[in-house]
Order: C-alpha cells, then sequence, then structure tokens
C-alpha cells in the first residue's frame, strides 16, 4: 500500500516518533472506524494478533510500543495526522 501523507501528517509523525513502518502496518492490519467525517486506523486486540502473526515474536516485540499510535486518513486516501492514543477511541 502506498501512503500518502500531508505536509502536516509527516510533520506531527516526525515530531511524535511514530515510524512511517508502523503508520502503514496500521493502514494495512489495523481497525478501522468513521470518525468526524474520516477513517481513523488503530490496533485493537484483534489487530495486534493479526500483526503478531504476520511479523513474528521478535519483531513485534520491537514493534509493540508503537501499536498505542493512531492514524488519521481523509476520504482522499492521504494521511491528515498521526498520534498517540492516550484515551480509549469510542466506537460511535
Amino acid at each position: 500500500m502506498d501512503i500518502v501523507e500531508t505536509r502536516h501528517a509527516s510533520v506531527r509523525r516526525q515530531q511524535r516518533a511514530i515510524p512511517a513502518f508502523v503508520v502503514g502496518l496500521l493502514m494495512d492490519q489495523g481497525a478501522c472506524m468513521r470518525h468526524q467525517g474520516a477513517e481513523v486506523y488503530y490496533a485493537d486486540k484483534a489487530a495486534r494478533r493479526r500483526i503478531r502473526r504476520s511479523l513474528g515474536c521478535r519483531i513485534h516485540a520491537i514493534v509493540e510500543t508503537y501499536l498505542d499510535a493512531y492514524v488519521v486518513c481523509g476520504d482522499d486516501g492521504h494521511v491528515v495526522t498521526t498520534a498517540w492514543r492516550t484515551q480509549r477511541l469510542r466506537k460511535p
């Protein structure tokens, strides 16, 4: 999957120390929900299980700390921003 980030998203991702690899991983294998007109990708329990199976235990142990991030994508498919989850994401 080719990830297209806005300039804002790229700057925020770097400021928040979220690797581009994790953004792609969340968009490919993470859970997705619609929130305030955008798609939000995050790692719930099932997504974490899928990621662990696809990466293997060793790499998953390294990446696991980054799975508390989430990615916001607009309707055009561009990544709008990335951030760390500090609270539970509420489903509508």
